[in-house]
């Protein structure tokens, strides 16, 4: 059976190489992938996710604006009565990963991560959920 995995840009950040590249490595290792676009909210990565049926959301995030809008997708997923693990991926400083946790994230990954380990970080994640 094949895991889904929506992955999305939130906010104002427009930088989309990243995420397509990612898409393609999740694909490549047998995800089935979906991908939002750019400049999509927390409440429609929400709805997608649900309307989707994913096993886990991928966040890449650019903008600086982590803090803010992966706890918003974390908590627009479970308004919606839904426990969708979300990874964050991209620019983001260490100090944060604690908070980002606390506040639902379930992983995150910074730039440099190889392809292999986007692929344990999801499978982990998958399996932990």
């Amino acid at each position: 059976m094949s895991h889904r995995i929506l992955v999305a840009k939130v906010g104002l950040d427009g930088h989309d190489r990243g995420v397509k590249i990612v898409a393609r490595i999740l694909r490549d290792a047998g995800f089935e992938v979906i991908y939002t676009g750019l400049f999509q909210t927390p409440q429609t990565v929400a709805a997608a996710a649900v309307d989707e049926d994913v096993d886990a959301i991928g966040l890449s995030m650019l903008s600086g604006a982590h803090m803010t809008l992966a706890p918003l997708v974390v908590e627009a997923v479970r308004s919606r009565g839904a426990e969708i693990p979300v990874i964050v991926g991209g620019i983001v400083p260490a100090d944060d990963f604690a908070a980002l946790k606390a506040a639902g994230v379930a992983a995150v990954l910074t730039p440099g991560a190889t392809a292999a380990q986007v692929v344990e970080a999801v499978r982990n994640v998958l399996a932990e959920h």
